[in-house]
């Protein structure tokens, strides 16, 4: 099985009817469609509320534009000094290498600016250009391959961007953004793996996976092919409605990624970008599943849920409040609700 990436192709494969047919087409004139074939297995196609397809398989509603969205709702372009480069956070920055992926997620907070229509590498004078800006910033201590997807590259370019690095000596972190390992596993070969590898840079792996169902067991092979070659992973879990919004599925995704050694990172409140407002809960329903799981699954599980403020003013954690000042003490609230008494001692 190919790509799916038309109407037909999901109509033929039994994950939309035919009457959906101009619906599918209205969505994937403006955004890009990929469902991969290792994905396309894990959707169940009896469930008409399936999370895999709720991801994936486009929705008229992604034509329904909030007012409040924006094409660049975390703010890139606001801190992009030369092209491919985004510089948000004085010690480390984006680098742009593609504008392609392996499958287009349908809230996915850069879809005006990937998929076909997008410009499908950095050119060769654009990198030179990226690597010089690295270069001359001395306070850049990690520099992150993102996209579009930077798995989508050959092993051979991914060794000669991953060495340009590594050799700019302030540079010890090389991190990459990537879905290719849940949606497209068969490009995560042991040539791959050797090439996010530099001398005197540490390589780590970000993988995107919303749902347990995602872990196939191709994926797992493709995350073990890493952390076996001593890469750390980290996972980033987009919070989604439909598709993740209760406390026993995070839990189930969370304590899974931990067994195949992959450590819950962040837990993303969805961003503002256009025709998702289907997919977004409230911040207090996002509070209120973390408030649901401390305590009842392990720390390595839990991820630190966050917002990218709209514009470009970075990251910042939503974690729920467990303190209220008292009397010059505190009063502390339990995973389970009770409060407690507490007094610094200072």
């Amino acid at each position: 099985m190919s790509t799916l990436r038309t109407a037909d192709d999901l109509i033929a494969a039994g994950l939309a009817a035919p009457a959906q047919r101009g619906d599918i087409g209205r969505v994937g004139a403006r955004y890009a469609v990929a469902v991969t074939d290792t994905l396309a297995a894990a959707i169940d196609r009896a469930d008409p509320a399936d999370p895999i397809a709720r991801q994936f398989v486009p929705d008229i509603a992604e034509l329904t534009i909030d007012p409040r969205e924006l094409v660049d709702p975390i703010g890139d372009e606001a801190h992009a000094p030369v092209p491919g480069i985004v510089h948000r956070y004085p010690d480390r920055v984006l680098l742009k290498l593609v504008g392609v992926c392996a499958v287009y997620c349908r809230f996915c907070f850069r879809r005006e600016m990937v998929g076909p229509g997008a410009e499908q590498a950095l050119s060769a004078e654009a990198l030179e250009t990226a690597f010089a800006y690295v270069a001359a910033h001395p306070e850049v201590w990690e520099v992150i391959l993102t996209g579009g997807d930077p798995f989508m590259v050959s092993p051979r370019r991914m060794a000669d961007v991953v060495g340009r690095l590594a050799a700019i000596p302030h540079v010890k972190v090389v991190r990459f953004h990537t879905r290719v390992p849940i949606a497209a596993p068969e490009r995560v070969t042991a040539e791959l793996v050797a090439a996010l590898k530099g001398e005197g840079a540490t390589p780590y792996v970000a993988v995107h996976v919303n749902h347990v169902r995602e872990l196939t067991p191709d994926a797992r092979t493709a995350l073990a092919r890493m952390a076996d070659a001593g890469i750390p992973l980290v996972a980033q879990t987009v919070l989604l409605r439909g598709v993740n919004d209760d406390a026993a599925t995070l839990a189930a995704l969370f304590r899974a990624l931990v067994e195949v050694r992959v450590k819950p990172y962040y837990l993303h409140h969805p961003d503002l970008a256009p025709g998702t407002g289907h997919f977004r809960l409230s911040i207090a329903e996002g509070q209120g599943l973390m408030r649901a799981l401390r305590g009842q699954v392990s720390g390595l599980a839990l991820p630190t849920y966050v917002l990218d403020i709209p514009g470009g003013a970075g990251k910042v954690p939503l974690t729920p409040g467990y303190l209220e000042p008292e009397g010059g003490g505190w009063q502390v609230s339990d995973n389970c609700g009770g409060m407690h008494r507490y007094s610094d001692g200072v």
